[in-house]
């Protein structure tokens, strides 16, 4: 593909010496301080369509400042909310006036994500940015460790994280309520990417694709397309990219099922079992990879280490698509269309986003559930804007946590995409035994964009 140049403008580096330079001189304080209670939050909003509709509304109640989108439409409708922010089509102009601005809130394609969230750490302001929290792992590993640096208030917009089944679940896990567990299988129906016509036809709640289309289209006057490849490889516009979530299932810009729904499906094994970094990632299953589409179905197993406080060595493996765990077919299990099914020693716990169940259940049937010890969410998003106004606790999926939970889903498609086991050395991001696969781990950027 052509590597065709976006309008020219000064990098993000740029701006952001120039924005840290401005806030030297006018003596704005290099970290937003904890508002006083009852005071507004100042936000800006950066993509306010699709899931950035339902931000700038739990955003109402606070002074919105500033939204910015490539999409016009989607501009004219945040401004019925907030009709006094400045906007913008650019987010790098959006960093360019940041003094009265607390916090922002990221809901872009994922390719951007690492983008709008970066310099925002770096200007040190409270950032939410939606699920996945980047579109590789060397974005991931580059924003954990701003956000650390930052000491901002942080969350990733995984929102059934806030509910309560997910809950009951954890403390039931962390009880011992069916013993130590060693194994995980995690699965989701839904999905989107590549399979054949004979599969598409068979398989209606996947959304596929066959091919990359050889010509382009229109774009849309609403919308700017070169801001919405932004540091993507320049293609031209068709409706296979765009609007979501149909550019979910490329690897330029959405990296498929793993990426998006593994962020709230594999956050439930990861919180119950307090899982950190991978020791291995295989892949089971799966198509042959496709150089532009990731795949509809496909399986992979990781391998955690023992963590401390009994939680032994853990093998779980994620199945999306037409994928199922052999133990799914067993009688005794439920065939929910998506779940994770917690294997103990004492017993087994199947969960939904809503529901769970403890396995079997003439077994579990007088058990006596541990009392809750995991406190109730106001919502994901209201949990965020307490922490920044200094209302509340820390939010529970704060980069610190979110972030290696989506380098691990990242390393799923990577292993995928290499076809073979991979060994996992994190602090030096390195694959020992297949330094082939490392060109998956991030890529280069369009002139004009920098992440750094």
């Amino acid at each position: 593909m052509n590597d065709k140049p976006v309008s020219p403008r000064f990098s993000r580096r740029d701006f952001i010496k120039t924005t840290a330079a401005s806030t030297a001189v006018l003596g704005f304080p290099a970290i937003t301080r904890a508002k006083s209670p009852n005071s507004k939050l100042q936000v800006g909003l950066i993509g306010v369509g699709g899931r950035g509709r339902g931000h700038v509304n739990a955003c109402r109640y606070e002074d919105i400042v500033a939204l910015c989108d490539v999409n016009k439409n989607s501009l004219q409708g945040a401004l019925r909310t907030a009709p006094e922010a400045r906007t913008y089509k650019d987010m790098r102009d959006f960093f360019g006036k940041l003094e009265d601005i607390d916090a922002v809130v990221v809901s872009t394609t994922e390719h951007t994500h690492a983008f709008a969230t970066l310099p925002a750490l770096q200007a040190k302001k409270h950032v939410y940015c939606e699920k996945p929290l980047t579109r590789d792992v060397h974005e991931c590993r580059i924003i954990t460790e701003a956000a650390a640096k930052a000491g901002v208030q942080t969350q990733m917009g995984t929102q059934i994280h806030a509910g309560e089944n997910y809950r009951r679940v954890v403390e039931l896990i962390q009880a011992g309520a069916i013993g130590p567990v060693s194994e995980v299988h995690t699965w989701v129906s839904r999905a989107w990417g590549w399979q054949t016509p004979e599969e598409a036809r068979r398989n209606r709640d996947i959304i596929s694709t066959q091919d990359t289309p050889k010509k382009g289209m229109p774009v849309p006057a609403i919308l700017d397309w070169d801001l919405w490849i932004g540091p993507a490889p320049f293609r031209p516009f068709h409706t296979d990219y765009f609007p979501g979530p149909r550019w979910y299932r490329w690897w330029d810009f959405g990296n498929g099922t793993m990426s998006d729904l593994g962020s709230h499906r594999n956050d439930l094994p990861w919180w119950a079992l307090k899982l950190d970094v991978p020791l291995t990632i295989e892949p089971l299953s799966g198509p042959e990879p496709y150089h532009d589409i990731a795949p509809a179905s496909m399986s992979v197993k990781y391998t955690f280490a023992a963590r401390g406080d009994g939680y032994p060595a853990v093998e779980h493996t994620w199945y999306q698509g037409t994928e199922k765990p052999k133990i799914w077919h067993t009688a005794g299990i439920p065939k929910w269309g998506s779940g994770s099914l917690f294997i103990g020693e004492d017993g087994l716990l199947l969960a939904d986003y809503s529901k769970h169940l403890l396995l079997p259940e003439d077994k579990f049937k007088d058990y006596k559930r541990p009392k809750k010890s995991i406190p109730p969410s106001p919502g994901q998003q209201a949990e965020w804007i307490r922490a920044c106004k200094g209302e509340g606790p820390k939010p529970l999926c704060h980069f610190g946590y979110s972030g290696p939970l989506t380098e691990a889903n990242h390393l799923g498609n990577v292993a995928y995409r290499a076809g073979k086991k991979l060994e996992w050395e994190p602090k030096k991001m390195k694959f020992p035994n297949a330094p082939e696969a490392e060109k998956y781990l991030g890529r280069s950027y369009r002139k004009g964009w920098k992440l750094a």
